[in-house]
């Protein structure tokens, strides 16, 4: 006796005549489809792009400076990039800071497409020792853009359940005369596996964790902070070389009065009292000895005057969309790049 079967592989319908033996056959077909098209899925899979590298950050008198210094930590790595975030906090992105479909030659950039965070998100409330509601609600925006991005990785990831695999610094003014702070905020993530066949697994981002590295406890020295993605950056930070007196710090201050006196402030646990301009001219000829032949990013940020950069990156900065009940005149940080 002969029977028909109707079967659909990606689109396309066949019909088999078959008998006992061809309908086995037909069974046995149809049960690899699942993990043909699974693989045929895995093979658009989107892919995360990462960048590595430190942010150092030293609060002088009345001036935040920021740096940021480049180190790939794969073929296709891009580097930190800078963004406004509000109209008194700019962000430091590492990690999965951009995205890609192989069908799509667009990237997608966790720096584009947010929305301007000058209020606070009345639904959400956060929980106690969180960090304001402004950084909350800045958090949470990062989050919910990552979400569908991190759920559709589908294989196993080669990351310590501790690692970040999106990290943002911010840095800027707290609200209420809080003064300069700091802040960075990790987003992890953790993988379920759905379906032996194939191995395919379910990936969901963490909400962030925020820690505060600026001001520091009460009482505590005020020195320079640094920040590094990934978390096994090796090497002494800024302030380690400095307090070790370092050669290659040595020789740059030595005979310059103006940089002798930031080196005591730094050392004495005082380094927001530095002379802002003073400070920003050592931390411009400090970097490249402590970056060698990697790409370096250096800004400063006030009050006052605003965001400006001293060595800005080879791309322009990005900004958090506009919002379009903002008055035109309400006060803000954004400053265009001296020429």
């Amino acid at each position: 006796m002969l029977s028909f079967l109707l079967m659909r592989a990606r689109g396309d319908y066949f019909l088999l005549c078959c008998g006992t033996s061809l309908l086995l056959m037909a069974i046995v077909i149809l049960s690899a489809l699942p993990a043909f098209a699974q693989s045929q899925g895995r093979e658009d899979e989107i892919i995360a792009n990462l960048a590595g590298g430190r942010v150092i950050v030293h609060v002088a008198k009345d001036v935040i400076i920021f740096a940021a210094i480049d180190r790939p930590v794969e073929r296709n790595s891009i580097p930190p990039r800078v963004m406004t975030v509000d109209s008194g906090h700019l962000g430091i992105l590492f990690g999965a800071a951009e995205w890609r479909i192989p069908a799509d030659p667009k990237p997608i950039r966790m720096d584009r497409d947010l929305p301007h965070f000058g209020t606070r998100d009345p639904h959400y409330q956060p929980s106690p020792g969180e960090a304001e509601p402004d950084l909350e609600t800045i958090g949470v925006a990062f989050l919910e853009k990552l979400r569908p991005l991190v759920a559709q990785l589908h294989h196993k990831l080669d990351f310590a359940s501790d690692e970040p695999i999106f990290q943002l610094v911010i840095i800027g003014y707290g609200a209420d005369n809080y003064g300069p702070e700091v802040w960075v905020v990790e987003y992890r993530m953790e993988q379920e596996m759905i379906a032996t066949r194939g191995e395919y697994w379910q990936t969901r981002v963490l909400r962030p964790r925020f820690t505060q590295l600026y001001p520091p406890e009460k009482h505590a020295p005020r020195t320079i902070v640094e920040s590094r993605y990934p978390p096994d950056f090796k090497g002494p930070a800024l302030a380690e070389l400095i307090q070790g007196n370092d050669p290659r710090i040595t020789s740059i201050v030595t005979g310059n009065p103006r940089f002798t006196k930031v080196i005591e402030n730094i050392h004495g646990g005082t380094a927001q009292k530095a002379v802002a301009v003073d400070s920003a001219d050592f931390m411009r000829a400090v970097l490249p000895v402590i970056a060698g032949n990697t790409p370096f990013i250096l800004g400063t940020m006030s009050e006052q005057h605003g965001f400006e950069w001293i060595v800005p990156p080879a791309e322009p900065l990005e900004k958090a969309a506009e919002d379009k009940d903002r008055p035109p005149d309400a006060p803000t940080l954004r400053r265009p790049p001296k020429p």
